[in-house]
């Protein structure tokens, strides 16, 4: 067996399964937050916390890990400029995913307080779902242009 290829065959689907995760995990609770009933949203935003602990982050683990292995055994070098680039886009995604981790905690726990209480959501939640919303545009476009400096490889001056 061509460890090599076993290697990026398990880079490949942690990387759907990470933006897949997220990806998917986002829209529901996007728009569950739209519908506004706190039981769904509880239920909701404990499955998309579930989701990426299990999910999610061992393939944030994993992504750099095998990649830098990948890069380096395919001989190109670390401050290649698409490699470079890839590694400064998916540190960016980082940044912003480490927030959104938190928020969706809280979320969650403010979403069942509120379910169990038969409450309105509180303010609280409101503000940590627009930060959450707009902590996870750039995170998908810089995965989105990782994912094309992975596949293309193009020459950056």
């Amino acid at each position: 067996m061509n460890t090599y290829l076993l290697v990026k065959t398990l880079h490949i689907l942690s990387s759907v399964l990470m933006v897949g995760t997220g990806f998917g995990s986002a829209f529901y609770l996007f728009f569950t937050n739209r519908h506004g009933n706190p039981a769904s949203i509880a239920t909701v935003a404990r499955l998309v916390v579930r989701a990426d602990w299990w999910f999610t982050t061992p393939a944030v683990i994993f992504q750099p890990l095998s990649g830098l292995w990948l890069a380096y055994t395919a001989g190109w070098a670390w401050d290649t400029p698409w490699v470079l680039a890839a590694l400064l886009l998916y540190a960016l995604a980082g940044l912003c995913w480490l927030p959104v981790v938190w928020l969706q905690i809280d979320m969650a726990r403010l979403a069942k307080a509120a379910a169990e209480s038969r409450q309105a959501l509180p303010a609280r939640y409101h503000r940590h779902a627009r930060r959450w919303e707009k902590l996870g545009y750039p995170a998908f476009l810089a995965m989105l242009a990782v994912y094309f400096l992975m596949v293309f490889k193009p020459a950056l001056p």
